[in-house]
């Protein structure tokens, strides 16, 4: 596994200037950013037999062990207030579970079988979507829980960091990040776990602007939860709708909150009205707004 290389040019890491050292690992990150370059294509066909899944009400079930379990948990976690994804079409498994989460379960991602179990247990069917992701592409309790939903009939991606994973071979869409040797010989939180960081970014974030939960480049569907989200619902709604600052906090009002209703509210629809629209553009603001021209 090219994960577990000794890098040649980190060799002596130890033994340079801590400016020396953080310019050779800036260089490893920046490497780690670039291998992502090669899998966009399959990153996008993934996002596209997603979404029609997505769409008709499938889960995103996001599936590893250690740190790339953590950046998984992470991705999904912020789909809730980002773009007010339902929190009913989300779930984990993590191997080890939420203890896992803060601290090291030494083990648990060799279970295979707990791994399989686990998918069963959540029931995966044919609109479900599993991420699997792990850096050696070789976790026993990854590739089992994937294996399991590809089985139950979900839709199956895996994200590794190692050419011809066993991980890559077990999914319906095989990610590869083929970040190489780190520089600390098999600390994959570094480069592969920034690869998969940005990996992850590119398909839930495609994922949702297809999903039509971005419309000109602005989270529309985001939860207003504190002052300075609800200050941007009003610029977001002030600019899709071209009204001022009361007149778009108004539509919000009358809105409920929820930009999207309220850019038609400032555009001249009753609030319902809005509403059913949205419904019968599957939640798209920009046909929406194309309709009432």
């Amino acid at each position: 596994m090219t994960t577990e290389d000794l890098s040649p040019r980190t060799r002596d890491l130890d033994l340079w200037t801590t400016l020396e050292a953080a310019k050779a690992l800036h260089e490893g990150q920046l490497a780690a950013v670039a291998a992502v370059g090669p899998a966009l294509a399959t990153i996008a066909a993934a996002v596209d037999d997603s979404v029609k899944r997505l769409r008709a009400g499938g889960r995103l079930i996001y599936v590893g062990a250690g740190t790339s379990g953590r950046l998984g948990v992470q991705d999904g976690a912020e789909l809730i207030p980002t773009f007010n994804w339902p929190p009913e079409q989300l779930a984990f498994l993590m191997a080890g579970g939420d203890a896992a989460l803060t601290r090291s379960i030494e083990g648990a991602e060799d279970s295979a079988a707990d791994g399989a179990a686990r998918m069963e247990e959540l029931a995966a069917g044919a609109n479900d979507v599993a991420v699997g992701i792990a850096a050696s592409g070789a976790t026993p309790f990854t590739i089992a829980a994937i294996s399991a939903a590809r089985r139950r009939g979900a839709l199956t991606i895996g994200i590794a960091n190692n050419p011809g994973a066993a991980l890559l071979k077990a999914a319906d869409h095989a990610i590869l990040l083929d970040t190489g040797a780190e520089a600390i010989a098999g600390s994959t939180r570094m480069k592969a776990g920034t690869a998969q960081k940005v990996a992850l970014n590119l398909f839930s974030t495609l994922a949702m602007v297809q999903l039509g939960r971005v419309y000109a480049g602005l989270m529309v569907d985001m939860r207003a939860t504190n002052d300075k989200l609800r200050a941007r619902s009003v610029r977001m709604v002030g600019e899709i709708a071209g009204v001022g600052e009361d007149a778009a906090a108004a539509a919000l009002a009358k809105a409920r909150d929820q930009v999207k209703v309220a850019a038609l509210v400032a555009r001249g629809l009753e609030a319902d009205a809005a509403e059913a629209l949205l419904l019968k553009h599957g939640g798209n603001l920009r046909r929406a707004l194309a309709e009432i021209g």
